[in-house]
């Protein structure tokens, strides 16, 4: 038996941390802290063990376990900037079809309630049913990515879209389209989920932001796109049928440029293959991958997996008050497809086609968002990172943006409510989209990134439990939309949406005063013992200098 390694003395707090970035393992795994601080209960390096092995310094060197080199191709952190870059942009147009296939038939709810003799609440289930099958997808597809990796899973649930959008073209009857577009959104949800993990698998932290915010459009795109292509077509007297051919020809575009062009990501896969091609190049069966070492059987990994999110989303204060803010902003932007109608198609007697175009400026104003975030906020965080190294910075600095996008969300609700008015004009509330549109975007990448910075290794558990509450949302929101903007009218209407925004706008100022707090006490979210010690300090300095510079100018 081996001699077990003498012991090496305790290290500093602030000592850099043991188990700094490997070609091996995760960009993330560089926050797995060393001191006391989740010595006994670090779940985020249960799950690194999991996908990776245990790490070099915990054991003897095995020359048979297969690691990428470091600088090797093998690993897609190290794969070109041009390639990864258009995996970035081709999971974002995945994410782009998903959302336009979810508010599509808007434009036509009035031609399928008289093909169907549909009430107005079952033709809104035509929405909300397929964006309630991204309540189910996220909590299936994403463990059977861990399980298989991520081409198979992108490209069999590409394969039965597909076929559903078929099958909603050629719905008999008011079941049949029900079933088809449920099932649609179920297997169109993969994206949702697995196009983050795509990120994760490509980029490191520093740039993932960047990449982030490109990829952020995306859903909002969507939304803002599809009602101006159905109100078009529905104006244009094109069977309802016809919205539905369409979402087969980009879905069946989207697949085709899938098979053909998106490769494995996910690194525990690719050692996995890696080890298979040595085994047989050199005969010798002793090379082995981590993830070959823990043999989970699907059921094993789907029940641990389904569960584990809803574990962490209960037992964090933190993740239920994010989820809670998001969820709420997103049921308001499915709402608004049955609030635009009755206030530009009723109220200003616009076409559907016209009423469409109403939708593009939140579209615009998502783009400023993201612009306003390359620009000013993305350049602030990189400026962070050299502060705090060897360490990773606070994931509270995530949250700057969402400081000013929350008041900004609940104005641009009263805004779009108190001109509503038939006499005034019809920019005047389609204009509030520009608030909108931007308001979210900056909420959302805030969030977004505090999430996967925050909960590092378990960030798809949390993201999956978050997007399932934020579908229900999503699904919910158009069921009661028409009925309290018909009773409230959409002044008050807006304005009782505008109050609640209020209300959630203090989350994430009270996450940036207490957040560390919370994740020293967490299980899931690791912190560095000494981050509170590091962010004191740094405050001080900054006073200190605003100090010298106020008796400076006094002084002149």
């Amino acid at each position: 038996m081996a001699a077990a390694p003498a012991a090496s003395p305790a290290p500093s707090a602030l000592e850099p941390p043991r188990r700094l970035q490997s070609a091996a393992h995760s960009q993330d795994s560089v926050t797995v802290y060393s001191g006391e601080a989740h010595s006994e209960h670090d779940i985020n390096t249960e799950f690194e063990r999991e996908a990776y092995g245990p790490p070099p310094d915990e054991k003897g060197v095995d020359p048979f376990e297969v690691r990428f080199e470091p600088g090797s191709k093998e690993d897609p952190h190290n794969w070109s900037r041009v390639q990864r870059w258009y995996l970035t942009a081709l999971t974002g147009i995945l994410v782009l079809n998903a959302t336009f296939a979810s508010s599509a038939p808007s434009g036509y709810i009035p031609q399928l309630r008289e093909h169907f003799g549909m009430g107005s609440e079952v033709a809104t289930l035509v929405i909300s049913l397929f964006v309630g099958g991204y309540c189910v997808g996220p909590i299936i597809w994403a463990p059977l990515s861990e399980q298989f990796g991520r081409r198979p899973i992108f490209i069999g649930t590409f394969i039965a879209y597909v076929a559903f959008q078929v099958g909603a073209a050629l719905s008999p009857n008011t079941g049949a389209i029900l079933v088809f577009r449920f099932l649609g959104g179920t297997f169109a949800s993969a994206p949702l989920t697995n196009s983050g993990a795509v990120m994760a698998d490509l980029w490191d932290p520093q740039t993932r932001g960047k990449a982030l915010a490109f990829f952020t459009l995306a859903p909002f795109a969507g939304p803002s796109i599809a009602p101006l292509v159905a109100g078009f077509m529905a104006t244009s007297g094109v069977s309802w049928r016809w919205i539905f051919w369409v979402l087969t020809l980009f879905a069946g575009v989207c697949l085709i440029v899938l098979f053909f062009t998106l490769p494995e990501t996910y690194a525990p896969i690719l050692l996995v293959r890696k080890a298979q091609r040595m085994r047989k190049e050199t005969g010798d069966e002793r090379y082995w991958a981590p993830m070959e070492k823990k043999k989970v059987s699907i059921g094993q990994r789907m029940e641990e997996v389904i569960s584990r999110p809803f574990k962490i989303l209960v037992r964090e204060p933190m993740l239920i008050a994010i989820t809670l803010y998001m969820s709420f902003i997103y049921g308001c932007i499915y709402l608004l497809f049955e609030a635009y109608p009755i206030v530009f198609t009723i109220g200003h007697h616009m076409s559907a086609g016209i009423t469409g175009l109403m939708f593009l400026p939140i579209f615009l104003g998502a783009c400023l968002g993201v612009l306003g975030y390359m620009i000013i906020w993305n350049p602030r965080y990189e400026a962070l990172i050299p502060k705090y190294a060897p360490f990773p910075v606070p994931p509270e600095a995530r949250l700057e943006q969402a400081l000013w996008a929350g008041p900004i969300f609940a104005i641009s609700f009263f805004w779009f409510g108190w001109t509503s008015y038939p006499t005034i004009s019809y920019w005047a509330p389609m204009l509030a989209g520009l608030a909108i549109g931007f308001s979210i975007t900056w909420i959302f990448l805030s969030l977004f990134n505090y999430i996967i910075d925050a909960y590092l290794f378990v960030a798809a558990s949390a993201l999956a439990s978050s997007t399932v509450v934020r579908s229900l949302a999503g699904a919910g929101f158009p069921l009661f939309a028409t009925q309290m903007y018909e009773t409230l009218n959409p002044r008050w209407a807006s304005t009782l949406l505008g109050c609640i925004a209020v209300l959630l706008a203090p989350i994430p100022f009270v996450l940036i005063r207490y957040g560390s707090t919370l994740r020293l006490k967490s299980k899931y979210a690791p912190t560095h013992p000494k981050e509170k010690e590091i962010m004191e300090k740094m405050k001080k300095e900054k006073a200190e200098k605003a100090g010298l510079a106020s008796d400076s100018s006094s002084a002149v």
